[in-house]
């Protein structure tokens, strides 16, 4: 789901009367009012989402069921906790962190809440922190499931710098305005930015990242990954990463003031080869979990990640604020060495 923009649709419908001649009654003009958008929900709908959330995520954790965590997550959030799952019950039992209950501090958190038309699908965005001194910030995304009409964490991203998070516009009510992530008024489109962050990955930000991003920690950090994996072999073997076809192509953004915070995920793939036909690559402990413990002389890992952007509104270089990425899938990728 790519948030729209909120609109106006207007409708002129001019009427004359039978008599066309010079003395004929002529109606002028007249405007059909478009619908007035309404906020997705109340505050306290908003906060009563997050603490349900907070407790079914900790009670499915503790069980370990997918079921129920299924009806409180979904989107890219609910692919990594699949995948942590996944990853945590691989290991053995003396390497398991012990699962901790956790919640999110309701006084320390702003709500984002948009107004919306009807027909779109609700949403809405909290920047919540933490710290003993709220020196940690972390954006969530809650959307309405059309299915089951349940409230479900699709995003959080952590913000490696909350002072550069921009100020959100909120209209006499408190309400924020959703913008169109994909409008190519915005001037960093979401289809640009996920493209910069796979090329941050891909080539370390040669191609499109360092021109799309400033050289924000988030987005540095994506490039030390390509420039420190990509070396990780030596002479013995490769590693290429790619950008993928996005498994979750929604967005999220609200107007603030000075452009846009947009919300989107992106897929990249990371290729392990070896440089001979004599070498083989060992899987490690938390690979495991995806490719049991046979050697190949090949592997490719996928990710699905979060990002968090403040695009201007004058024609100036974006800003990745955050990101977090889980390894969802993986396999053997045949005889074949490096690429």
């Amino acid at each position: 789901m790519v948030t729209a923009a909120l609109c106006v649709a207007v409708g002129a419908t001019a009427c004359t009367s039978d008599d066309s001649g010079p003395s004929a009654k002529k109606t002028a003009p007249s405007a059909t009012a478009a619908p007035t958008p309404v906020p997705a929900l109340t505050p306290a709908q908003a906060r009563d989402a997050i603490t349900h959330y907070s407790t079914t995520n900790n009670l499915a954790h503790v069980k370990q069921d997918r079921a129920l965590l299924d009806t409180v997550e979904g989107g890219p959030r609910y692919a990594m906790s699949l995948a942590d799952l996944k990853q945590d019950e691989a290991l053995p039992k003396a390497d398991r962190e012990p699962y901790r209950l956790w919640s999110y501090d309701l006084s320390a958190t702003d709500l984002y809440i948009p107004r919306l038309q009807d027909g779109q699908q609700r949403w809405f965005a909290a920047v919540t922190r933490g710290g003993s001194q709220q020196q940690f910030a972390r954006v969530l995304v809650m959307a309405e499931n059309t299915k089951s009409m349940q409230w479900e964490m699709v995003a959080t991203v952590d913000i490696d710098d909350p002072k550069q998070l921009p100020t959100i516009v909120l209209d006499k009510d408190g309400y924020a305005t959703a913008v169109d992530a994909s409008s190519k008024s915005l001037t960093a489109p979401v289809s640009q930015l996920r493209s910069a962050v796979t090329d941050n990955f891909a080539t370390g930000g040669e191609l499109t990242g360092k021109k799309v991003f400033a050289p924000t920690a988030a987005s540095q950090r994506q490039i030390k990954v390509h420039d420190e994996t990509t070396r990780k072999f030596g002479p013995r073997g490769t590693t290429r990463f790619a950008a993928a076809d996005p498994q979750f192509t929604d967005a999220y953004a609200l107007k603030t003031t000075t452009g846009a915070l947009v919300v989107f995920s992106h897929t990249h793939t990371q290729h392990d080869a070896v440089a001979a036909p004599s070498l083989r690559i060992i899987p490690e402990k938390e690979d495991r979990a995806w490719l049991g413990t046979s050697a190949s002389p090949a592997f490719t890992y996928t990710f699905t990640c979060s990002d968090i952007a403040a695009v201007p509104s004058v024609p100036e270089a974006s800003s990745l604020l955050g990101y977090g990425c889980r390894r969802t899938d993986a396999e053997a990728a045949g005889p074949s060495t490096s690429v």
